[in-house]
């Protein structure tokens, strides 16, 4: 593994000082740093930012991961690109993991929300009855329980860790070196970034798709990851097609 670059040195202090803040704030952190759903009362517009610094404080796979795969495929990525590139990528994948993410709670959520309108509660009412997880039968005539059980679970969404920006990343160096065979951390051998990149995000795809996580655990954000992809895909495409020289891009 070459050099470590300082703008990931940099994000990765970051990272670590957030999550040192949030074993010593506990569930302080989360409202106020994690991503919330808008119409939650814990929904602050900072968190757009901040949600990418957070990681899940029960245990320290989340964030070892995500800083594992930072080091490994954003320094080289830097190092081609600059970093004013590289700021822009990753930045722009955490904000584009988000709003993907946020339209399918937004899918889940409006269904029910509407059903409560429907019939005839007012928003105050309808945010009362979400806030404290309860509903009136009378709105199950315009949707079944499942539905509104989906609309409580958008209410009470909440998002944390970089992962959609480092997918951005991934994506991006995946991008690059599409054809190149490459040699990484912990694998006997060479792959391709058009592989390396099917590895990774066809498992959220399938997840995001059905449901059922391929990992095991259900509480991945797999449309994010999926979203962050995209951004770092075309934003890394089209640099490629246009903006590159034989050394390096500024």
């Amino acid at each position: 593994m070459g050099r470590i670059t300082e703008t990931v040195k940099v994000l990765l202090i970051i990272n670590i000082i957030f999550f040192i803040g949030s074993l010593t704030l506990e569930g302080t952190s989360f409202k106020l740093f994690a991503f919330w759903f808008p119409y939650n009362d814990n929904f602050h517009f900072w968190q757009i930012l901040t949600y990418m610094f957070m990681h899940s404080h029960q245990g320290l796979t989340h964030i070892m991961f995500n800083m594992l795969l930072l080091i490994m495929m954003g320094s080289p990525l830097e190092y081609f690109v600059g970093q004013k590139k590289f700021l822009f990528l990753y930045f722009s994948a955490g904000f584009g993991a988000l709003g993907l993410q946020l339209l399918f709670y937004y899918i889940n959520f409006i269904p029910g929300y509407q059903a409560f309108i429907d019939a005839g509660f007012a928003k105050a009412e309808i945010l009362d009855f979400l806030r404290n997880e309860r509903y009136n039968t009378s709105v199950l005539k315009y949707i079944d329980e499942e539905g509104v059980a989906q609309t409580y679970k958008a209410y009470l969404s909440h998002m944390v860790g970089a992962s959609g920006a480092v997918s951005g990343v991934i994506a991006g160096f995946g991008t690059m070196f599409w054809n190149r065979p490459l040699n990484l951390m912990f694998l006997p051998i060479s792959v391709k970034g058009k592989y390396l990149m099917a590895f990774y995000f066809i498992p959220d795809l399938i997840g995001g798709i059905t449901g059922q996580s391929l990992y095991g655990t259900s509480n991945i954000a797999h449309w994010a990851h999926i979203g962050g992809a995209i951004i770092g895909f075309i934003t890394m495409w089209y640099w490629k097609k246009n903006s590159f020289n034989q050394n390096r891009w500024y």
